[in-house]
């Protein structure tokens, strides 16, 4: 299939040789073409230039972007989007005043998610998780990471793996599949966690490893969770099987997390509502990249990422949504640029930028998606009219998403 774009209002994130990640002040300059056009076949951008450069294409189809915006698709690199059933009533204990201590303390939060998965049928998880999935594509979604860690159990941990892979195998978007069962301690464990780290060593993560699905691994690195010991003993376990750490750190308490993660070359840490001056050296000594969430500082109202001490300090930075039933039980990634704008105080660059190429690199596939580069694949959003692509973050409850190319299909 070949797919031609004509008279492309702004063409953006445009690189004539491949970049995999942007930091500090480059985060600053978005690349654009103006009055541009695009042509793509099967799933590969083979040319782009100016229309003043144009001469004519013979594609099979031909798309007017007159008055639109076409970007890359946004790269998602922080989801959980396969879970059952939903947690409504939590919301409404969290603004009846409880916090999201008190009602994991309750036994609610992951461990109500979990006992929820553990009892639904792998088709019924699919079928939630695939619509889930099927939603964010609409909204401009390409690539994304999915976490396990609502299992907690083997058998179910396994069963979130193999909803992955047939996602995976369903799906024209980019799937990154996540091990995660460190998220949190089932009741069964509270009063013996080390066991309970003994069966995700000694047993989870050899199996996960075998059945080939993910290469990450992730554990929730926080007070009441996984302590820094915890963690490196799980990244240790998780690396003699070839699995790369990408691990929450630093939303709740500081406990030393990001320089363990740097220590054991992690892909991404995310959240980071917190950080310190020893986190900033630490990612700067590192090819780790930071990721904020503010979709869970909203949801939850606890602090945002202090973004512009990141990027300010000369480090990257990506943004993703958290998708999740508990903390921000939405994929909208347009949203989230918004946000990342009106509360990270990142320019619409900045925004659009951590939203591509740098969610990109989070999920290891930088080299292949998040700009508009020869012999990437082609995933695409073409935006509604609008006069400037800063529109999008600025009009940020509004969906600005008309047509979108995944893997070079037009959907």
């Amino acid at each position: 299939m070949s797919i031609l774009i004509t008279n492309i209002k702004q063409l953006l994130q445009v690189h004539k040789h491949n970049i995999t990640i942007l930091r500090g002040e480059e985060m600053k300059k978005l690349s654009i073409l103006e009055n541009a056009y695009l042509y793509i076949e099967h799933d590969t951008i083979i040319e782009y230039g100016t229309m003043d450069e144009y001469h004519p294409i013979d594609a099979e189809t031909t798309i007017d972007a007159t008055g639109r915006i076409v970007l890359p698709s946004w790269c998602d690199s922080h989801t959980h989007i396969v879970y059952a059933g939903d947690r409504t009533g939590e919301y409404v204990d969290r603004i009846n005043g409880l916090s999201y201590a008190d009602i994991a303390r309750r036994g609610g939060g992951i461990l109500n998610s979990a006992k929820k998965l553990q009892n639904i049928s792998e088709e019924d998880l699919y079928n939630q998780s695939i619509n889930r999935l099927d939603d964010i594509i609409k909204m401009g979604t390409g690539a994304v990471e999915i976490k396990t860690g609502y299992g907690l159990t083997v058998d179910a941990e396994l069963k979130m793996l193999k909803v992955i892979k047939r996602i995976k195998q369903d799906t024209l978007a980019f799937i990154a599949p996540t091990l995660l069962a460190a998220h949190a301690i089932p009741e069964e464990y509270r009063k013996n966690k080390e066991e309970y780290i003994k069966l995700i060593t000694n047993e989870l993560i050899p199996k996960a490893g075998d059945l080939n699905i993910s290469h990450f691994i992730d554990v929730f690195c926080e007070e009441g969770y996984f302590d820094i010991e915890d963690l490196e003993t799980i990244l240790k376990a998780g690396q003699v099987h070839n699995f790369r750490p990408k691990i929450h750190v630093n939303q709740f308490n500081i406990l030393g997390g990001v320089a363990l993660g740097v220590k054991h070359n992690a892909l991404s840490v995310d959240h980071l509502e917190l950080l310190n001056d020893e986190d900033i050296e630490a990612l700067k000594e590192s090819d780790t990249m930071p990721v904020a969430l503010p979709g869970c500082s909203f949801f939850l109202g606890i602090p945002y990422t202090p973004a512009r001490k990141l990027i300010d300090a000369g480090l990257p930075l990506a943004i993703a949504t958290d998708y999740n039933p508990g903390s921000a039980p939405s994929g909208n990634m347009n949203f989230i640029v918004g946000a990342a704008c009106a509360k990270l105080k990142l320019t619409p660059e900045e925004a659009i930028n951590a939203a591509t190429i740098n969610g990109a690199y989070a999920m290891g596939i930088s080299n292949m998606y998040g700009s508009v580069t020869r012999g990437k694949k082609a995933n695409f959003i073409i935006t509604k009219p609008m006069k400037h692509y800063r529109e999008i973050p600025y009009s940020f409850a509004h969906n600005p998403v008309d047509q979108i190319i995944i893997n070079g299909q037009l959907l």
